[in-house]
C-alpha cells in the first residue's frame, strides 16, 4: 500500500506528533508498505530528522504571514494556513495514495473530506481532543477515552481505536515489557530520577524541576535530564547540569527510551505519549501539564492513581511534596502504571491499518477476528458464556461457577498486569462488530504464557477460533504460548494443530515465538 502521513512539528506544536508518526511509519515500512510524509517547514520542524530516517517529505505551502499562536490551544495558528489551502497543497504535492494518516490538531473533517474525495482513499485520523472527523479509522490513545466522545463523527462507520491499548510506542517498549513486569526493586533510600519535559519545553519547566529536586537530594541517587538541543532554554538547563554534575547528567537524544526508563525508578515529565511509555515500564511519575491539550490526560492519569500532577507555576513549591508522596506509596504507583498500557498498541494499530483495504470493494474486512482488552463492563457477558453447557463441556474446571465465584475470578484476572484478557470481536458486513468469545494469556514465567480460548456456542462452526489464534500470532509473536487441551476435545485439538501449535503430549500444545 501507498501511505502518506500529514503531520507537523514546530516550537509551538512540539515534536510528539512527528515522533509517534515515525514509530507508525517505521512499522508500516517493515510490513512492506510505501510511506511518505507531508509537512510544513517552519521553526522547530523535524523535516530533516524524518528524512534521515529514510522517508521522503513533501514540503507544503508557506503562509503569506507567519502567525503567533495566541494561546496553547490556538490550533488554527499551529496550521498557519487555512484547512482548504493546506489540503490543496497536499493534493498538489502528494501522488496517488491508498491511505492518508493525518495527525494535526489544526486539521479536521473539512481537510479529510477534501483529501478523501480527491484520492478515493481511506483516511486514518490520530486525535487526542475528540474533534469532528471524516475518517475510516480513528485513533485516540488517551487513557479513559470512550466511544461516547465521538458520537458526533461525520462518518458513523469509522472504526474507533480508543485508549492506551492502542498507544503508538516504539517497539523497544513491547520488547522490554517482560522485564518491566519483573521489576522487584523498591528503593528505600535513594531514587534514580528521569526528567523529560518534551522536545521543546517552551516554559522551561525542566529548570524549575531541577531546582525543586535540589530540595529533596536525600531521596535522590542521581538525575538524568533529557532535553533537545533545539529547545529554547537548552543553554540554561545545560549550565545548571554542569554546576551540579556530581548528581545530574544530561542527554540530547535517547535511542532506547524503554531501557533508560528501566534504569530509573521515578520519572518527571509532561503528559502525552511519554505518559504511556512510563506506564508500560511501570515507572511511577510526576506530571506537569504544559499545554491546554494535556489537561484531559493529566486528569485521567491522576484519577487512575497512576501519576501525581503538579501545575507549572507551582513546581518549586509542590514538586518536593509530590515526590514524598510518590516515594511513600511507590509500589502502588508502580502497579497502577503497569495496568495502564502493555506496549502492544503499535501492533494493534498496524493490524487495523492493513485491514482497511482488505476487500474494501465490497465493504467487508474479511470477517476479521480481533481482540479488545476486557473491562469490568464485560464481566456479565463472560459470565453468561461461562454458564452455557457447551462452554463447560471441555473446560479444565467443568463445574459452573456462581456469580460470586466468577466476579472474584474475573476481577483478579483484570487487575493482574502480567495477564491478557481479550474479548474476541468479529466484524460482519451489515451487522457490525459483535463479541464472539474470549481468549486469555496467563503469564507463567518470563516469555511463557498459558493460552485459554472459548467461542460463544452460538458462533461455533464459523472458523472463529482459528482466526482468534491467528490474531494472537499478530499481536504476540515474541512469546511462547502453551495450551492444555483435553484429549476428548477433538475439535480444539484440531484447532491448535491447524494453528501451527506443536503437540507435546496427549493434552499439551505449544507455539514458540515466531521469527
Amino acid at each position: 500500500m501507498k501511505i502518506a502521513i500529514r503531520v507537523d512539528a514546530s516550537f509551538h506544536i512540539g515534536s510528539g506528533h512527528v515522533m509517534r508518526c515515525l514509530v507508525l511509519a517505521n512499522a508500516l515500512r517493515k510490513e512492506g508498505h510505501s510511506v511518505q510524509f507531508a509537512s510544513r517547514a517552519q521553526k522547530g520542524d523535524m523535516i530533516e530528522f524524518v528524512r534521515r530516517q529514510g522517508f521522503s517529505v513533501c514540503e507544503l505551502i508557506q503562509p503569506e504571514q507567519w502567525q503567533e499562536p495566541a494561546h496553547t490551544a490556538d490550533y488554527k495558528a499551529w496550521l498557519q494556513v487555512s484547512e482548504l489551502d493546506d489540503s490543496l497543497s497536499f493534493i498538489e504535492q502528494v501522488e496517488a495514495v491508498d491511505i492518508v494518516v493525518v495527525d494535526h490538531y489544526g486539521l479536521n473533517k473539512l481537510w479529510e473530506s477534501q483529501v478523501r474525495n480527491h484520492y478515493s482513499c481511506r483516511i486514518m485520523a490520530i486525535d487526542d481532543l475528540a474533534r469532528d472527523h471524516d475518517c475510516d479509522l480513528l485513533l485516540d490513545q488517551t487513557y479513559g477515552r470512550t466511544g461516547g466522545s465521538y458520537q458526533h463523527l461525520f462518518v458513523s462507520s469509522a472504526r474507533l481505536l480508543l485508549g492506551c491499548e492502542y498507544a503508538l510506542l516504539n517497539p523497544f517498549f513491547a520488547q522490554s515489557r517482560e522485564r518491566a513486569i519483573e521489576r522487584t526493586e523498591l528503593p528505600v533510600q535513594a531514587h534514580r530520577v528521569m526528567v523529560s519535559m518534551g522536545g521543546v519545553d517552551s516554559p522551561n519547566a525542566t529548570l524549575a524541576v531541577l531546582h525543586a529536586l535540589s530540595a529533596r537530594k536525600k531521596l535522590i541517587e542521581s538525575v538524568t535530564v533529557i532535553i533537545n538541543p533545539q529547545a529554547p532554554h537548552y543553554g540554561e538547563v545545560l549550565d545548571f547540569v554542569t554546576q551540579h554534575s556530581n548528581w545530574i547528567k544530561q542527554c540530547d537524544f535517547v535511542d532506547n527510551m524503554a531501557q533508560l526508563m528501566l534504569d530509573h525508578t521515578i520519572a518527571i515529565g509532561a503528559p502525552g505519549t511519554t505518559s504511556w511509555e512510563r506506564a508500560c515500564m511501570g515507572l511511577p511519575n510526576i506530571i506537569v501539564p504544559l499545554a491546554d491539550n494535556q489537561q484531559t490526560i493529566c486528569q485521567n492519569l491522576t484519577d487512575a492513581g497512576a501519576s501525581i500532577a503538579v501545575e507549572l507555576d507551582k513546581i518549586v513549591s509542590r514538586l518536593p511534596v509530590a515526590l514524598d508522596i510518590l516515594c511513600n506509596n511507590y509500589e502502588d504507583y508502580l502497579i497502577r502504571n503497569l495496568m495502564l498500557c502493555d506496549g502492544l498498541g503499535l501492533r494493534r494499530v498496524v493490524s487495523e491499518i492493513q485491514s482497511l483495504v482488505v476487500n474494501s470493494d465490497n465493504g467487508e474486512r474479511n470477517g476479521k477476528v480481533t481482540g479488545r482488552l476486557a473491562t469490568e463492563c464485560d464481566i456479565k457477558l463472560v459470565f453468561d458464556w461461562q454458564q452455557m453447557p457447551e462452554t463447560r463441556k471441555y473446560a479444565l474446571i467443568p463445574s459452573i461457577p456462581t456469580w460470586e465465584e466468577h466476579l472474584d475470578w474475573m476481577r483478579k484476572q483484570l487487575s493482574d498486569p502480567s495477564h491478557f484478557f481479550y474479548i474476541l470481536e468479529h466484524e460482519k458486513q451489515n451487522v457490525g462488530i459483535c463479541p464472539v468469545g474470549v481468549v486469555r494469556l496467563n503469564r507463567q514465567c518470563h516469555g511463557q504464557y498459558i493460552v485459554s480460548i472459548f467461542i460463544d456456542p452460538t458462533c461455533h462452526g464459523q472458523g472463529l477460533g482459528l482466526k482468534a489464534l491467528e490474531y494472537l500470532d499478530t499481536i504476540h509473536p515474541d512469546i511462547t504460548l502453551n495450551a492444555t487441551v483435553l484429549k476428548a476435545n477433538t475439535a480444539s485439538q484440531c484447532l491448535f494443530a491447524r494453528a501451527g501449535y506443536m503437540q507435546l503430549s496427549d493434552e499439551q500444545f505449544q507455539r514458540l515465538p515466531i521469527n
